[in-house]
This record gives structure tokens, C-alpha cells and sequence, in this order.
């Protein structure tokens, strides 16, 4: 079943870079060699992301276990909390569970199920993130050949005509990538000046992390306000909680606001169809639905412009 959707991810990827592979190839070299600057540009930025964020996110996230139970005691020192505590003693079970899951070191790998889980983890990440890389460098390289090989099977009659809704097709898909990419980037920016004036630790490699999650369609901005929240807690309770909610409240100007006005000036798809199509394709088909629903809506408004409405007219 995994199969399938690592196939979808791959040619939704190769679509979205195909517009920057068209774009170093119009200035006179071959699709080969720009897609070898793209992937080799993608890779580059992996590691760039590895070194700029592990290390810090590593230490944030060993300080946060060392100064968890004085955060767990700041929280006491609220009067409400203090009395829920009372009654219903949260704080101090999270105490008591923090000390002894926290005790031996074995609160990460407890996380992950054990030492096998985290192989397992770790083996079954590593070889999806390899079979999407293959199979979205198959994809981008033999794309004008599989276009191709489609619009042979139209008839010459109508050739011309779905070669350029195809085209047109590709081109929503490659706009769709850039407009998401420029959502994420808003995003990170919000998030790594929010830092500076929260005077969180490395302020860029939260700005990185945000933006990454920003890239993954429903779950991006909940991994992304963890991270973040988690990162703010190291500092105080207090700073903790201003961070969770000026992130809640990007994200909320950013689902009605900022994705259906670029998505609209991008993808001529109105506000209300994005975020219609997102929860649709969310609910059908998870998180592989949340990456296709707005191209697909783009490209079905596409073709009911350009096929289905002129038809309607004429009859």
C-alpha cells in the first residue's frame, strides 16, 4: 500500500521541480545536466539543514529534559495550577513519571519503543526518503518522454489541444510548489524574528525547522509548533506559552489569509476552493491527499475553463 503513495509523492515532486529544471534549461543546457544542478542543490541543502539544526535542536532538547522539573515547579507557583494540583496532583505525577522515565537516559528510546524501534525507525525513514529521491530523479528526467508517449495515444485531431492543457497542467503543479515554498518561507521568517525577540537559541535553525514543516502538508505546522514550543520552554513557562500561541495565531492568518491569496494569485483557485479542496483530499486520502488537493483542483478549474464552460456555451 506504501508503494503507491511513494509513487504519487515522487511525481508530484518531479513535477514541482520541473519548472526550474525548464528554467536552467532554457539558458542552454541539457535536461541532464539541470537536473543534475537541481538534485545536487537539494542535497546540499539537506545537509546544510543536518548541520545547521541537529546539533542545536539535539542540546535544546537535552536542556529541556535537565530542566524540566524546574519548569514543572514554576508551574506551581501559578495560584489556579496550584490548586488543580492540590486536588488532582498533574504536576506531580508528571514529576514522578518524568523522574523515572528520565532516570537511566532512556527517555528517547523509550519514546521510540525500544532499541529495535528506533532501528526500525530510523531503517524505514532512511529507505522511503531513498526511493522517493530515485524515483523523483526518474520522473524529472524521462517527463518530456512520458508527455510525450500520453499524447501519442490522443487523437492528431485533439493532440495540439491536450498537449497544451498538459503543459498548462505541469505549469499549475510547478506554481503550486513555489507558492507553498513561499508560504514556508513566510513562515520561517515570522518564526525565526519571534525568536529574536523571545531570545530563544538559534534563532536560524528554528527559522529552518519551521520551514521544513511548513512544507509537509497537515500534520507541518503541529511537528513545527511543538518544536518550537518545546524550544521556548527551555527559557520559561512563561516564554513557553507566548511562543505556542503567537504560533497558533500565524498559523490561523495563514490558513484563511496568506495560502488562498497566493494560492488565488497563483493558481487562479478561489480562497474558499483551496482550503475546501485541502480538507477533501485531507479526509480521503491523508497526508498524500493534503500535497494533491489544491493542484488537482487547480487543474480541474483548468480544464472546466478551457473545455468543459466553451463547450456549455456553444451548444
Amino acid at each position: 500500500d506504501a508503494l503507491p503513495i511513494l509513487i504519487l509523492v515522487a511525481l508530484f515532486l518531479a513535477t514541482g521541480l520541473n519548472p526550474a529544471v525548464e528554467a536552467i534549461r532554457r539558458r542552454g543546457m541539457s535536461r541532464t545536466g539541470a537536473v543534475a544542478i537541481i538534485f545536487t542543490s537539494v542535497i546540499l541543502l539537506v545537509i546544510l539543514f543536518g548541520a545547521l539544526v541537529v546539533p542545536p535542536l539535539v542540546s535544546q532538547g537535552t536542556h529541556l529534559i535537565e530542566s524540566a522539573p524546574e519548569l514543572l515547579n514554576q508551574l506551581k507557583d501559578n495560584a489556579t495550577i496550584a490548586r488543580i494540583n492540590e486536588q488532582y496532583g498533574i504536576i506531580d505525577s508528571l514529576q514522578n513519571k518524568l523522574s523515572s522515565v528520565t532516570s537511566d537516559g532512556t527517555l528517547l528510546i523509550s519514546a521510540f519503543g525500544g532499541v529495535i524501534g528506533v532501528g526500525k525507525s530510523v531503517l524505514s525513514g532512511t529507505f522511503t526518503a531513498l526511493t522517493i529521491l530515485v524515483l523523483t530523479l526518474y520522473f524529472i528526467t524521462s517527463l518530456p518522454q512520458a508527455v510525450d508517449l500520453g499524447l501519442k495515444l490522443v487523437p492528431v485531431s485533439r493532440r495540439d489541444r491536450v498537449s497544451l492543457l498538459t503543459e498548462a497542467i505541469i505549469a499549475r503543479v510547478g506554481a503550486f510548489v513555489g507558492s507553498q515554498i513561499l508560504v514556508s518561507a513566510m513562515a520561517a521568517i515570522f518564526m525565526t524574528l519571534m525568536a529574536l525577540v523571545l531570545g530563544l537559541p538559534s534563532p536560524i535553525a528554528i527559522g529552518i525547522i519551521i520551514f521544513v514543516c511548513g512544507l509537509v502538508p497537515l500534520i507541518g505546522h503541529f511537528i513545527g509548533c511543538t518544536i518550537y514550543t518545546i524550544i521556548a520552554l527551555t527559557q520559561s513557562v512563561s516564554i513557553g506559552v507566548i511562543a505556542f500561541i503567537g504560533y497558533v495565531v500565524y498559523v490561523q492568518i495563514e490558513n484563511y489569509i496568506l495560502t488562498p491569496k497566493i494560492m488565488k494569485r497563483a493558481l487562479a483557485v478561489p480562497g474558499a476552493v483551496t482550503i475546501i479542496s485541502a480538507l477533501i483530499g485531507t479526509s480521503l486520502l491523508g497526508l498524500v491527499g493534503g500535497l494533491l488537493a489544491v493542484p488537482v483542483a487547480a487543474s480541474i478549474i483548468l480544464i472546466l475553463d478551457e473545455v468543459v464552460i466553451p463547450r456549455a456555451e456553444k451548444s
